[in-house]
């Protein structure tokens, strides 16, 4: 057994409000502020803003829904997912499997119902023949996020379930995205670099699997078990831009296959996604332990953005890097290179001296992926594969609480009023 004890780089920022409030604000069952409104001047004042409306940046402290799935506690930086603490799930080696049975079905599953659901995802892990032909199709330079975007978006297509939108239809099409993703991205890597894709082995667990589809050799057990509990920390993690603008989509009763394709158009977004692969490309930069130090200095000098660094809940660090750190850590003894886990050592003290900032979950993430081999362009992407699971509980819970509604915000306009028409000859 491992015992083992996002995601942007931004910190957290307050919310921007045209006047004061008190926090945090409720949205209506249609996403509107609740606040009462008095009545409108008839004659408001032209090109203002309204000061009888608020205005929150970000619905930062907005809360948008109720959620079964998981809570994200920043006080006491802890995450649950279904009653369970991550770090629990990570310490007993749950397995993936275990964890999107959870997710979707609302409990761990007994003995059986594991059984079951393992037999599903490793029975539907091929990709459709005409998904694998459009593969072929990209440019070599694709970027693997969109390949994902595309391809998810097209299986829908050739789901069985593909006209039905009812809980048991979308369990199926969820376990279904959760058995494909990983297949779709180590098909495409091997593809786009010339390689023939590995088929995959319906004898392996998911974390096995996707190392041997991806490298084309049965993955040690140790590193194995690495990746799936890279997997757990990925799964979930409240309502972040991802998982948001799935509910959104999904509460208009769109499909799940739409869902999950707006969720990942969304992490694709560098303010939301990309943050490990960044961690990689600037440990790689520096180089060594040495240099660490005055490469953190001068870029916070130079007011740089250091990715892998802050968090929009956590202050009090995120909970998922302390596990990563302490599986990074193991792994690094393991494989005999200490470099990578070292200059993370000096990194994360100069932040912490320098700006009081703790790293967030795709800081340590981003080496632990490194030492298994795993291409960098390729680490976001799998953020996407471990959180399809989140992402699809949230779309189903959307379209399943008996209460859905359209999730539809009002805006403030503050643009100009009274223009008026001019013919296009005497328009500037």
């Amino acid at each position: 057994m491992i015992s083992i004890s996002n995601h942007t780089a931004m910190s957290h920022r307050p919310r921007t409000t045209l006047r004061q409030t008190p926090a945090p604000r409720v949205a209506s069952r249609f996403g509107a502020d609740t606040t009462p409104t008095p009545p409108a001047s008839p004659t408001p004042p032209p090109a203002l803003p309204d000061p009888r409306k608020e205005f929150v940046k970000g619905l930062a402290g907005i809360i948008a829904g109720v959620t079964q799935i998981a809570e994200v506690d920043p006080v006491i930086h802890s995450l649950i997912y279904r009653g369970h603490d991550i770090q629990e799930l990570v310490n007993n080696n749950a397995s993936f499997e275990e964890v999107t049975h959870l997710l979707l079905k609302g409990k761990l599953p007994n003995a059986a119902e594991l059984a079951e659901t393992e037999a599903k995802i490793r029975s539907q892990r091929e990709l459709p023949p005409q998904v694998l032909k459009t593969i072929r199709t990209f440019p070599k330079n694709s970027d693997y996020m969109d390949i994902l975007r595309t391809t998810v978006s097209m299986l829908g297509q050739f789901d069985p379930d593909a006209a039905k939108n009812d809980k048991a239809a979308n369990v199926e099409k969820a376990i279904r995205l959760t058995a494909q993703m990983p297949t779709i991205l180590a098909a495409s890597y091997r593809i786009l670099n010339g390689k023939r894709p590995v088929k995959p082995d319906p004898k392996l667990n998911q974390a096995e699997n996707f190392l041997y589809m991806l490298t084309g050799k049965k993955p040690d057990p140790f590193m194995a078990k690495v990746f799936n509990a890279t997997m757990l920390v990925y799964a979930e993690h409240g309502f972040n831009a991802s998982t948001f603008s799935s509910r959104v989509t999904a509460s208009t009763q769109s499909d799940l296959h739409s869902a999950i394709t707006s969720a990942i158009g969304t992490l694709k977004g560098p303010l939301h996604g990309g943050a490990n692969q960044e961690v990689m490309k600037t440990l790689l930069e520096i180089g060594s332990e040495d240099k660490v130090e005055s490469w953190v200095k001068q870029a916070l000098a130079e007011k740089k953005i250091i990715m892998g660094f802050g968090h929009a809940l956590y202050k009090n660090g995120d909970t998922r890097a302390p596990i990563l750190k302490k599986m990074a850590h193991t792994l690094s003894q393991r494989q005999g290179e200490m470099k990578w886990y070292n200059m993370a050592e000096t990194f994360e003290k100069t932040m912490m001296a320098e700006k009081k900032l703790q790293p967030n979950v795709d800081f340590h993430m981003a080496y632990i992926y490194h030492l298994m081999g795993i291409p960098i362009e390729l680490y976001t992407p799998l953020f996407a594969a471990a959180r399809v699971i989140g992402w699809s509980a949230h779309a189903m819970e959307q379209l399943d609480l008996g209460k859905n509604s359209l999730i539809r915000p009002q805006s403030l306009y503050a643009g100009p009023r009274g223009n008026p028409f001019l013919p296009v000859e005497k328009r500037s």
